[in-house]
């Protein structure tokens, strides 16, 4: 069994930061087993002078030269980031602190823990703008739905 085999499956997503219904995500193994892909909605967001649809998918797997996940993450307003990623002992982090696809303009990171039953995950965005002061950006739970 693949230590990431507990997120397979359908999940409802709330965040504050996301108005109107929750949102949802969906996650299953590439063919072949070596990848997790995440697809996730969370509703129409304002960017600017438009309103688009927020979703996106992200691409998780094991990166044997560094002994670590990456998380490869793009979404529909034409964002392409790649985040370091851990899963230990029920906690799944994620975070960005080097220039990938896209400037550095702030790092981020993500910590998030699952319930002992594996049907939840309590997590929160922070950010970073000054390479010091990490302050919340948004609270993101899931919640299994199927």
């Amino acid at each position: 069994m693949d230590p990431l085999d507990v997120f397979i499956g359908e999940w409802e997503i709330k965040a504050r930061v996301f108005p109107g219904p929750p949102g949802s995500a969906t996650f299953e193994w590439m063919a072949g087993g070596k990848f997790l892909v995440e697809h996730w909605e969370a509703g129409t967001i304002r960017v600017g002078d438009e309103d688009i649809d927020f979703r996106g998918i992200s691409i998780f797997g094991f990166d044997s030269a560094r002994q670590t996940y990456l998380q490869h993450y793009f979404d529909s307003r034409g964002v392409a980031r790649v985040y370091q990623m851990s899963f230990t002992d029920g906690v799944w982090k994620l975070w960005r602190d080097t220039e990938d696809f896209s400037p550095l303009d702030f790092s981020q990171r993500f910590i998030g823990t699952f319930s002992d039953d594996g049907k939840s995950i309590e997590g929160r965005w922070e950010i970073c703008h000054d390479g010091s002061t990490w302050e919340k950006d948004f609270d993101l739970t899931y919640t299994k739905v199927a």
